[in-house]
């Protein structure tokens, strides 16, 4: 494809992505007002499957999870491209007070994924007007699950990355922000992109007393302390501080009374690794630490180390394709790089382990808000600005267009 002819499809996919804006709209307000949590979304899925009505386009749901997996097929054959959208919310209760709110207490689409739905919808409306020019199949992945129960390694298991007869050349999935970032700006970078997370819990066993004499009991709870600073202590002491680790202890229980030594003491941590190999080795090293301890103190610690969402990683040339797009059709600009990975994680992770992929970020702070101290994702007072959905649109179906038509460089 040319510069020239590049120039005018853009303007083209622009032209029409703004054109169903309104659609776009609608269909995020009403996901919005009806968010579900995990796995099971039936209620999301009837909408996404509403929404794909009458588009020529190759349907199938999940079984495991209320998953829906879209295949548009292009009038030539070529190459195939996998585009996601996640579609689960947050058990969060909503405090913003926009009209639109969540109607069900203790749950609200905190993190954006109402806009990731809509966004991929129009990337499927967008993509079928070009049916015919299209040299090549593009693989629509709406997703459950990816807060939490790992919806996207379920869909690969149920085939969704074969779902149009040939591994995807390339898959492409982009994230928004309520703050942090101008909205309509896009980033991304190559290498690590996101860490992985994963669980530690560890019980501590003791042998329980009367708070006034210790010595005639086991007390677990200074051996417990003491492994939440170890941790620490390991973090600085046996990890690079160019590749990091991270070890937030989140939850510490232990007893129910001031004068009463608990027969045992827990607590549970997420940890993040930024590269396969750090994260293999704070596994070990986290155990062994708290093992340590326990056995100085004459205690027995269970530990338990639940491995969760890998390191997300993105495909240099896939990458920097992303970013040369977001130029290309919407100004440089609305481009930053990502100077550094995100602490936070994600799930399509499992499909960038499979496929050469890239993540976007984009910014969907309103207007009228300051992007640096606006409310952040995962928040009650979180609000994206719906005025991103056509853009974020038009980047996916162009990112389609343009990598069935020529190889990254």
């Amino acid at each position: 494809m040319t510069s020239s002819s590049a120039s005018s499809a853009a303007s083209s996919v622009r032209a029409s992505a703004a054109a169903i804006q309104d659609d776009l709209v609608r269909l995020r307000r009403s996901l919005h007002r009806e968010p579900e949590l995990g796995l099971e979304l039936p209620l999301t899925q009837a909408k996404v499957l509403g929404a794909l009505r009458g588009l020529p386009v190759e349907v199938a749901t999940g079984t495991a999870l209320s998953s829906v997996t879209a295949v548009l097929r292009g009038g030539r054959p070529g190459p195939a491209v996998l585009l996601r959208g996640d579609m689960d919310a947050l058990p969060v209760h909503e405090e913003t007070g926009l009209e639109y709110a969540s109607r069900f207490p203790g749950r609200m689409h905190a993190c954006g994924h109402d806009l990731h739905t809509a966004v991929l919808v129009g990337a499927v409306r967008l993509l079928a007007e070009r049916r015919a020019e299209l040299p090549g199949d593009v693989v629509f992945m709406f997703q459950p699950g990816e807060e939490d129960g790992g919806g996207a390694r379920l869909m690969i298991d149920e085939g969704v990355l074969d779902a149009a007869g040939a591994r995807p050349a390339a898959a492409y999935a982009l994230h928004v922000g309520s703050a942090g970032r101008r909205g309509g700006v896009f980033a991304c970078r190559g290498g690590t992109a996101m860490a992985s997370a994963d669980r530690l819990s560890v019980e501590v066993h003791g042998r329980g007393g009367h708070g006034s004499a210790p010595h005639t009991a086991l007390d677990p709870v200074p051996a417990a302390c003491e492994m939440v600073t170890a941790l620490q202590a390991m973090v600085t002491r046996r990890f690079d501080v160019f590749d990091p680790v991270v070890v937030g202890v989140g939850r510490f229980r232990a007893g129910d009374a001031d004068n009463v030594i608990p027969d045992r003491a827990e607590f549970a941590a997420t940890i993040r690794s930024f590269s396969p190999e750090s994260r293999a080795r704070v596994r070990r090293e986290a155990a062994r630490v708290v093992r340590g301890v326990a056995d100085a103190h004459g205690l027995r610690a269970d530990v338990d180390y639940e491995l969760s969402y890998p390191v997300t990683v993105n495909d240099a040339a896939e990458a920097a394709f992303a970013a040369r797009t977001v130029r290309e059709v919407f100004g440089a600009g609305r481009y930053e790089e990502q100077p550094e990975p995100m602490t936070a994680s994600e799930d399509f992770s499992f499909v960038a382990e499979q496929v050469p992929a890239a993540f976007l970020m984009l910014g969907a702070c309103p207007p009228d808000a300051d992007p640096d101290p606006a409310p952040f994702n995962h928040s009650a007072h979180a609000v994206f600005d719906d005025a991103v959905l056509g853009d974020g649109a038009a980047l996916l179906a162009e990112l389609a267009l343009r990598r069935l038509t020529a190889e990254p460089r």
